[in-house]
């Protein structure tokens, strides 16, 4: 028996060691990866590679409320970001003009921000400009809209 305890913990031993140096080794390279967690979602990893967004639209996925949208961000380390600083525009692309109404977010917890006043469906060509601000850390991302609504990305892990 203590030799089967000691045979299983040398094996435990060898596998962290393996899984910390494989994580190492892909974060030094550079091979950020990035989780997408759902299907029909907006995705796209920021301009440095600081942080990815993923967008809810709807309640397809994740059930989240009527008439919000969601939105998870990550850090490069594939973690959840808790009290960044989300900035959001919504412009039109023929007229330059900013969305009617006032776009609110509210931070959820677990990387999870809950924006009301945000219409992902308007007719016409839209930018979405999504910005998050951690402590002195800041990027940004855009989708274009509808383009980007008929090309999800499917669920799975991306690096830049």
């Amino acid at each position: 028996m203590k030799t089967l305890l000691s045979g299983l913990t040398g094996l435990a031993l060898f596998f962290c060691i393996f899984l910390q140096a494989s994580a190492h080794e892909n974060h030094s390279e550079g091979k950020k990866l990035f989780t997408k967690h759902f299907h029909e979602t907006l995705f796209e990893i920021t301009g440095t590679a600081a942080f990815s967004i993923e967008v809810l639209p709807d309640e397809k996925e994740y059930k989240i409320g009527e008439n919000v949208a969601g939105i998870v961000v990550h850090d490069d380390n594939d973690a959840d970001v808790e009290g960044a600083k989300l900035i959001i525009t919504h412009k039109n692309l023929e007229t330059g003009e900013t969305a009617p109404g006032a776009i609110s977010v509210k931070e959820r917890g677990e990387g999870l921000y809950i924006v009301s006043g945000l219409d992902l469906k308007r007719e016409g060509r839209w930018e979405l400009a999504i910005a998050v601000k951690k402590n002195k850390i800041e990027d940004r991302v855009k989708f274009i809209l509808p383009d980007a609504l008929k090309k999800p990305h499917p669920k799975g892990k991306y690096s830049p």
